[in-house]
C-alpha cells in the first residue's frame, strides 16, 4: 500500500496552518503550501537542469531547475532536500546554501492546474552523475549558467515558470563564480 504524500499549507503570512493530502492540493483552486527549489552544481560550475516527467501534475515534460520538492509534516527543510536530491536523482549532496528564503510564487499551467507555493530556493554541490527516477525526471543535463540564463530570456516558456522566476532573482546564471558569491544582494 502506497503511503499517502502530505504537504503542509499556509496562510497568507506563511504561517503553517494545517496539512493536506499532496495529491488533493494541486488543481485550479490550489491552497498556499510549503515547497522548494534546489539548483545543483558540479565541480565545473555547471547547473543541472531536468525535464519533468511526463506524467507528472504540474508542468509535464518541462526543463526545469534540478529538483523540487515539499517538505512533509514537521520534516525540516534541509532534511527534505537531500531527501529528495537522493529519490529524484540519486545524489547526495556535499554543500547546500539558502540563496532564496522567501521566494513565493503563483503559475498556472496549460492544463489549468496550479502551483501556489511559498518555495525556498537552495543552491548546492554534488560529484557524480545523476542517477534519474522515471517517476520524476525523464533527461537531466548539465549545462553553462550563463547558457541557461540566454535561454531562459529568449524561450521562457520551454520552462517551468519558477525555474524563469528564480533566474531573475539570483545571480547564478551570471558567471562561473564560487557558490558562495552567487547569491543576488
Amino acid at each position: 500500500m502506497d503511503e499517502i504524500e502530505y504537504v503542509v499549507l499556509l496562510d497568507d503570512e506563511g504561517n503553517e496552518i494545517g496539512t493536506a493530502p499532496k495529491s488533493s492540493v494541486h488543481g485550479t483552486d490550489t491552497a498556499l503550501h510549503l515547497a522548494f527549489s534546489c539548483h545543483v552544481l558540479n565541480e565545473n560550475g555547471e547547473i543541472l537542469v531536468t525535464r519533468r516527467a511526463l506524467h507528472k501534475k504540474t508542468w509535464p515534460g518541462v526543463w526545469t531547475n534540478s529538483f523540487c520538492g515539499h517538505p512533509k509534516p514537521a520534516e525540516p527543510l534541509l532534511q527534505a532536500v537531500h531527501r529528495r536530491a537522493e529519490f529524484e536523482l540519486g545524489l547526495a549532496l556535499t554543500q547546500i546554501e539558502l540563496a532564496l528564503p522567501l521566494f513565493r510564487y503563483r503559475a498556472t499551467d496549460a492544463s489549468g492546474v496550479v502551483e501556489h507555493e511559498v518555495c525556498p530556493v537552495y543552491i548546492a554541490r554534488a560529484e557524480g552523475e545523476p542517477v534519474l527516477n522515471p517517476l520524476e525526471v525523464v533527461d537531466a543535463r548539465w549545462v553553462d549558467p550563463t547558457e541557461l540564463a540566454a535561454s531562459l530570456r529568449t524561450t521562457p516558456w520551454a520552462f517551468s515558470p519558477w525555474l524563469v522566476l528564480q533566474a531573475e532573482q539570483l545571480d547564478l546564471f551570471a558567471a562561473r563564480r564560487p557558490l558562495e558569491h552567487r547569491v543576488a544582494s
